[in-house]
């Protein structure tokens, strides 16, 4: 890997990171020479990830945790402060899909998908703000969808977790800008990741296979210089993907499009 001094100097902590868009994303930050301390529920995956970056590897961190159990998420971000002394950057990747329609979708599902999506996210966040108000510095990002701003079918309780998510991190922009705490929503569309093969069905199992959609979206490292260059451009809503991003705008600008063709667009 080469180095850069972009992030020299930085913590950057990254959920979701033993996979995907996460790992695409711990790549780049070691390159650019920040302190990482990375995150998910697969140890394995982190370890392979962190032994990934090579002579970068002692400037990372494994910190693995299920974003579904938040009951230790204070505590592990104690001892985290404690090793890096701050936290510059906190990007919150880790989430999980859906495949299932409403009336097959039993509560308890959509109670987990919103556990893991909303309230791990919001979890961590609130942990690791307090902190960033003491230095008066700090960038947290969330990962929405584009399905994060409009209705997708086969996808109810993961879209409305999306959603959830720009509103509570607006209203953490406006609360925070007088403390200098920078906020921004990832917002990817088609993203060749295994995102559809880990999302739940209706009985809770894993869907396990590649959506045809996904399978032509971007690849997760080009997914990643597009996030750093939101990131270095300071964007509120940094958008990921490619032609099937113009649903965002055709749901804005003409909605009646959009609900007449929304239920035959390929999966995404």
């Amino acid at each position: 890997m080469k180095k850069s001094n972009m992030f020299t100097g930085k913590v950057v902590w990254i959920t979701g990171a033993s996979s995907g868009i996460g790992e695409a994303l711990v790549y780049e930050f070691a390159e650019g020479g920040a302190g990482l301390i990375i995150s998910s529920n697969d140890l394995e995956g982190l370890e392979r990830v962190k032994k990934n970056c090579g002579s970068l590897s002692g400037m990372i961190t494994c910190a693995p945790f299920d974003l579904s159990d938040t009951s230790e998420i204070e505590k592990l971000v104690e001892i985290q402060i404690g090793k890096s002394g701050k936290i510059d950057y906190l990007l919150n990747i880790g989430g999980i899909s859906q495949r299932s329609k409403i009336d097959e979708t039993p509560l308890w599902l959509d109670r987990k998908i919103f556990e893991i999506n909303y309230f791990g996210t919001i979890a961590l966040t609130k942990a690791v703000l307090p902190y960033m108000i003491s230095k008066k510095s700090g960038h947290i990002l969330a990962t929405s969808s584009i399905s994060g701003r409009f209705g997708f079918p086969l996808r109810s309780a993961y879209s409305a977790s999306k959603q959830a998510l720009h509103g509570f991190f607006e209203t953490l922009y406006l609360e925070n800008k007088a403390n200098n705490i920078k906020t921004s929503v990832i917002i990817p569309g088609r993203v060749r990741t295994n995102i559809s093969f880990h999302a739940l069905n209706s009985e809770g199992r894993e869907h396990g296979k590649m959506d045809e959609g996904l399978a032509k979206g971007l690849a997760p490292e080009k997914a990643a210089k597009i996030i750093i260059r939101g990131i270095i451009k300071d964007k509120r809503e940094i958008l990921v993907g490619g032609s099937e991003l113009i649903l965002l705008y055709i749901r804005r600008i003409w909605p009646w499009l959009f609900f007449r063709i929304g239920d035959r667009i390929k999966s995404m």
